[in-house]
């Protein structure tokens, strides 16, 4: 409307509720200058008074109304001990004085942020891939320009920007499928079992939601191991499922024992209705590595209690001691021959987030499923539909992981070179990790057979348990809270994954620089005497 000198009556509602607003912020209101008391209107008078009462009405969405199952989750890997180290690193940047310069984040397994710098042909195909002009520029070799046509190729207006199939571009299915059958020696693997995820954590949390049903006893138990990685426990919270603990032997190198898991499995089922066993191979936060003894009595276990097996492979070419090697599932369920490689169901995850690669960020993995009921295999693509697809790039990262360079390619001698430095270094950070902390009074650190993280057992004198106690606090929370304000150093502690009752550990990352690792662990060897000092 035309806004005259008198306004219109789209004018007068907008000052009447400008006034309101004034009213209710407990402000005067500006009106037009009169002479004398301004004079409110009724109706501006109503409309205050609506909007105060608007103000306290009280939320839709509390703690109290929210998804039960979502408020039951937790994921001690980002808790309360990293928000913490967020507060003081806060801190320290508004030049507030702590006994420390900076916050060593070693709760994670993020090696880029560590310090770790990426493969260089893992990122030259990517680049190439996000902006194509780079194809004529001769900065760029060959091979990754060739590996980045392809898999443009298979997008849609030859886009990393374009949504792809749900299950994830065909070629790089293809790439994956071959990459199995180099690891396993031979042992066939089909592209169209092969699903493309939004990292490792995707895969395994979109088979869980497929495999939990019933209520009650009959409700889905899915077993998993103690210590285990928070994201197993964090998903059967959020799925409302059963967690059936099986506990590894911390006296045998967190070795998975058979017994153990039979009877676990026999006292889950007064309760629940036990179908999933998950396995994690290297461990994580544990560090060992099975051996082909241990994955083929696991096999049988399952088969002979048809149990669904999920095995978490992310950390499959993180092995450092000698006489260790990583097995596949899928490779010695194969070779323990058909009968139970043919009925045996097994899903399988890997990811371009651990390893040598180390690429977090892109969030790229994949897991292959055998053995599916094939009318299952349409509910599960339907299912991984309401996401659409798993990031591009990750995709076209989850490619280089599966499809690097070979003998004879400009960029083998270079790549090589860089993943052997990585792993390598892995390695020797590995058994510094150990024996430095084996070197401490009242810590005890098993092998780090594999994976990246130490698990040490921690003695905490019953003084401190009390004052643990006294703060709400399980003993190595606090451990780890007065480690973080004393030093700086974020490790997360042992109850976060599960532990023995009785027993306190707590989870760090081997990550960091040679040199920065050992400032690291000397602060808590000195921190863990004044600890016992203090609390003998």
């Amino acid at each position: 409307c035309g806004r005259g000198p008198g306004g219109c009556r789209g004018g007068r509602t907008d000052m009447a509720l400008r006034c309101a607003a004034s009213l209710a912020a407990g402000r005067q209101p500006r009106g037009p200058r009169r002479e004398g008391t301004v004079r409110w209107s009724s109706a501006a008078k109503a409309s205050a008074v609506k909007i105060n009462e608007k103000a306290s009405r009280e939320k839709i969405l509390t703690l109290e109304s929210m998804n039960p199952q979502v408020k039951a989750v937790e994921y001690a890997v980002r808790g309360p001990i990293v928000l913490k180290a967020g507060e003081i690193e806060k801190e320290l940047r508004k030049g507030i004085k702590k006994p420390f310069t900076e916050v060593i984040k070693a709760n994670i397994g993020d090696a880029h942020a560590m310090g770790q710098r990426p493969i260089t042909f893992l990122r030259q195909v990517v680049a190439l891939c996000t902006y194509p002009n780079l194809l004529d520029s001769p900065s760029f070799p060959e091979d990754a320009k060739k590996r980045a046509r392809r898999i443009l190729q298979g997008c849609g207006g030859n886009s990393l920007g374009s949504y792809t199939a749900s299950q994830g571009i065909n070629c790089i299915r293809e790439d994956v499928a071959s990459y199995i059958e180099r690891r396993d020696g031979g042992v066939p693997a089909d592209p169209d079992n092969i699903y493309l995820t939004t990292g490792a954590s995707d895969g395994i949390s979109a088979i869980l939601k497929i495999l939990i049903s019933g209520g009650g006893k009959s409700r889905t138990g899915v077993m998993i191991p103690i210590p285990q990685y928070p994201l197993y426990s964090a998903a059967i919270s959020e799925l409302d499922a059963i967690q059936v603990n099986y506990y590894l032997d911390e006296e045998n190198c967190w070795a998975l024992n058979v017994n153990e898991l039979r009877r676990a499995l026999n006292e889950a089922k007064a309760y629940c209705n036990p179908k999933v066993l998950c396995i994690i191979n290297p461990g994580n936060p544990t560090g060992q590595v099975q051996n082909r003894k241990c994955i083929e009595d696991v096999i049988h276990f399952a088969w002979e209690e048809k149990l669904f097996l999920l095995a978490d492979e992310v950390y499959q070419d993180n092995v450092y001691s000698e006489g260790c090697q990583f097995h596949s599932f899928k490779k010695i369920l194969y070779e323990m021959g058909p009968e139970y490689y043919n009925n045996v169901e097994l899903a399988s995850f890997h990811s371009t987030s651990k390893g040598y690669m180390g690429e977090c960020g892109y969030r790229g993995g994949y897991m292959e499923v055998i053995n599916l009921h094939p009318e299952i295999k349409g509910q599960l693509l339907k299912l991984l539909s309401v996401r659409l697809c798993p990031p591009v790039s990750g995709q076209a990262a989850m490619d280089i992981v599966v499809n690097p360079p070979v003998p004879g390619e400009e960029s083998y001698a270079q790549f090589i070179k860089e993943k052997e430095s990585v792993l390598n270094n892995l390695a020797k950070k590995a058994k510094l990790t150990e024996d430095m902390f084996n070197k401490i009074p009242g810590v005890h650190c098993n092998p780090l057979q594999g994976a990246m993280y130490a698990f040490p057992r921690i003695f905490i004198p019953s003084k401190a348990i009390e004052e643990a106690k006294a703060h709400k606090m399980a003993p190595d929370m606090f451990y780890c809270m007065k480690l973080l304000e004393e030093t700086g150093i974020c490790v997360v502690p042992g109850s976060g994954f599960g532990q023995r009752e009785g027993t306190y550990h707590f989870r760090m990352t081997i990550l960091p620089p040679v040199e920065k690792l050992k400032i690291l662990l000397e602060k808590v060897k000195d921190f863990h005497i004044k600890f016992l000092e203090k609390y003998a």
